[in-house]
């Protein structure tokens, strides 16, 4: 039997960043403060139980954020909306925002695209963490749009103008049909593609890689969009 590697296996620049970051942390802190990451660091269940072995403390919600007290507050690759930015700084916590730039890239976009009037489309999982920190940038203007039956009933006032982002570990070419749909209703819109170069290329791969194995085998966690 052999085992083929790809070569695009392991963390991605933006996870990788951010687990950087909390290690770089507990080391520099030398536990003078409580570390908190906002949400799992990252997808992967054996590296989140070494940083709580290590005193590192995962929070989920904005109320469990306003118990906090002290400390440092990491926010993980994904982001978080602009409200938990607000929260953190209303708090005195300290922040290490170690969101990935790709992502905070899109933040800007959308903020941007609602301050010129534009309706914001986020191609992408509603539940995942990453768009609901993109939607939390986008204001109450914005669509979600996961699949080919939403982008088919997607209608809004048609001098409204459109941008459409996605989210960075979205699928290239479903992000690529669900724009096609929704561009042939007639509306001015302004597609950007902001699906990470990374996991475009991670997608080929392991499509070129299925074609020619009897198993493949995705290392990460169920709830990550690998």
């Amino acid at each position: 039997m052999s085992v083929e590697v790809a070569k695009s296996a392991g963390f991605c620049f933006g996870v990788k960043r951010a687990v950087d970051k909390v290690y770089e942390q507990i080391k520099e802190n030398n536990q003078q403060k409580k570390i908190y990451t906002f949400g799992p660091i990252i997808h992967n269940e054996e590296v989140v139980k070494d940083l709580e072995s290590k005193g590192v403390v995962v929070i989920n919600s904005k109320e469990e954020l306003e118990k906090i007290k002290e400390g440092i507050i990491v926010i993980r690759s994904h982001g978080a909306t602009k409200e938990i930015y607000e929260t953190i700084e209303k708090s005195n916590l300290s922040l290490v925002d170690a969101t990935c730039p790709f992502v905070r890239k899109i933040h800007k976009i959308v903020q941007n695209e609602k301050n010129n009037n534009r309706h914001i489309i986020i191609i992408g999982n509603a539940n995942h963490p990453e768009v609901q920190g993109i939607r939390g940038w986008s204001g109450e203007d914005t669509t979600i749009i996961d699949t080919e039956e939403e982008a088919e009933k997607f209608e809004i006032d048609k001098s409204k103008s459109i941008c459409i982002v996605s989210q960075t570990t979205f699928n290239y070419k479903k992000f690529k049909y669900l724009v096609e749909i929704i561009s042939k209703k007639g509306y001015d819109i302004n597609v950007l593609d902001t699906i990470c170069n990374a996991t475009h290329e991670r997608q080929r791969e392991a499509q070129d890689i299925a074609k020619k194995v009897d198993t493949m085998i995705v290392i990460g966690g169920k709830n990550s969009s690998n």
